[in-house]
């Protein structure tokens, strides 16, 4: 159930309160389709060999820009433990409870971690609350849901507020006709034994299996990379008697293949390898990916059942003590409750968009300073006919293609020295990234779809870029995949 701002005011005597997800900056616009120059009406060979023609639709993400995430999902870099994720769930005077992916331990950055905390937020919290108290739930994320559904089942009189106009946070598709599998905005390809695919599939969330995978390089087709050298560094590193950052564990001199398997492994997790820790290294991508082909809205239903929500609402403040919590919103306005959850994003937290007072304690600020918010964007890109023919789910470029073959870049762990010509003062080109990673949903959707999926310090720098620029970049990069497949792709 959705209810105003106004209903939520309004009700405030009667119990029916809530808090808010946070960040006072308004909405970005959504992204638009990037409509074809000529009407794609194909007749013989639409596509000259190496060239791509416009896409008949586009739809990016844009995380790193987003001010409800401020990324795609935590991650652990060198030198953190789980200990700073404990430290962040810990509640404040058993009044205000921490709960998302950034806290959980077992599964962090992940769908079904976050379900976890939310529901062990909620437990935690209905073992400390007596009858009739007002609760509230920052957030309608996945996390958040499923904490605002728990304690709903529990008998306690529940409110969601969100300051996004949609439920879902990190979890929610873009509903338009332009598109036969729509995009997602945010988490959809699953390893296959994915306990939050399973959960999907419960509620008819429809996916199919992204099997085989291809490598093409500037001179062709190339052995797909395989992620075997990560796999055997990181068991070397966890022996080591301190964490290092994976390209460091890497060493100095990476092969064409390893530093493809490296961008496609940054590709699917967020993690950026200069300061990404060994140790609590996300786990290596399995086959075959199970992606999600419809709308995500009723995995989220699922699990608010009906509680209800108000959107499009933000907070400014939360303050608590012994006696219960105030909440300030950013339109002056505010309300007391007894007991909340907070589910926002770690990203968030990394900003002053939500003032706590009393200050939180020391130990929640180090893991909120310690963490990191990962990277990842996607482009997904709509064609009227193909113009590849390879049936692999994953494709990969590897070395240096096209204009990138002109430029080195170094190597991880080697000293970058003054910043040349092309190059930021910190070591980070100015030139565009190249997009390495594309999911063909071709072969198991019948639509020529390609999503082109980007990690790390270059998703930074894709989201920053306007949506003409990001459509001739994805054109660029996808230019190998034209040529027609060598024997057994």
């Amino acid at each position: 159930m959705r209810i105003t701002r106004r209903t939520l005011f309004a009700g405030a005597g009667a119990g029916a309160l809530a808090l808010l997800l946070a960040s006072c900056t308004p909405d970005e616009p959504e992204p638009k389709p990037v409509e074809p120059s000529k009407t794609p009406e194909p007749t013989v060979d639409p596509t000259p060999v190496g060239e791509i023609p416009e896409a008949a639709a586009m739809f990016r993400t844009a995380w790193a820009a987003d001010p409800y995430a401020f990324g795609a999902r935590s991650v652990t870099p060198a030198g953190v433990t789980s200990v700073e994720r404990a430290a962040l769930a810990a509640p404040l005077m058993d009044r205000v409870f921490f709960a998302g992916e950034a806290t959980s331990t077992e599964r962090p950055g992940t769908v079904a971690g976050a379900a976890d905390e939310g529901r062990r937020a909620a437990a935690q919290l209905a073992e400390l609350a007596d009858d009739g108290e007002r609760i509230a739930v920052v957030g309608a994320g996945i996390a958040g849901s499923a904490a605002a559904g728990l304690l709903a089942e529990g008998g306690f009189a529940v409110t969601v507020i969100e300051a996004r106009d949609r439920i879902g946070g990190r979890l929610a598709t873009e509903a338009t006709d332009d598109w036969p599998v729509p995009p997602q905005h945010g988490a959809w390809l699953f390893a296959p034994d994915d306990q939050a695919a399973a959960k999907l599939a419960l509620v008819g969330v429809g996916s199919v299996d992204v099997d085989g995978r291809a490598g093409i390089g500037a001179d062709g087709e190339v052995d797909a990379p395989s992620t075997e050298q990560i796999a055997k560094a990181l068991a070397t590193a966890r022996e080591a008697s301190a964490d290092t950052p994976l390209a460091e564990a890497l060493g100095e001199e990476l092969s064409d293949e390893l530093r493809a398997a490296l961008d496609g492994y940054s590709a699917f997790t967020g993690i950026d390898p200069e300061t990404a820790s060994s140790w609590y290294a996300p786990e290596l991508p399995a086959e075959p990916h199970t992606a999600l082909v419809s709308d995500v809205a009723p995995f989220v239903e699922d699990a608010l059942g009906d509680v209800d929500v108000t959107l499009s609402t933000v907070v400014s403040n939360i303050s608590y003590d012994e006696e219960g919590v105030s909440v300030r919103f950013a339109s002056g306005e505010s309300i007391t409750v007894d007991r909340l959850i907070v589910t926002v994003p770690i990203g968030v937290l990394q900003t002053d968009a939500i003032g706590f007072e009393p200050p939180l304690p020391f130990e929640h600020r180090g893991a909120i300073s310690a963490l990191e918010m990962g990277h990842m964007e996607a482009v997904w890109l709509r064609y009227e006919t193909p113009f590849w023919e390879t049936t692999a789910g994953v494709w990969q470029l590897v070395g240096p293609i096209g204009d990138d073959a002109a430029t080195e870049e170094p190597s991880a762990g080697e000293p970058e020295g003054d910043a040349t010509e092309g190059e930021q003062p910190d070591g980070e080109t100015s030139a565009p990234p190249v997009i390495r990673t594309w999911i063909n949903l071709l072969p198991t959707t019948g639509e020529p779809i390609l999503v082109g999926l980007v990690g790390g310090r270059d998703a930074r720098g894709l989201a920053e870029l306007a949506d003409d620029e990001l459509h001739e970049l994805a054109r660029a990069s996808l230019a190998p995949f034209a040529d027609p497949p060598a024997d057994g792709a």
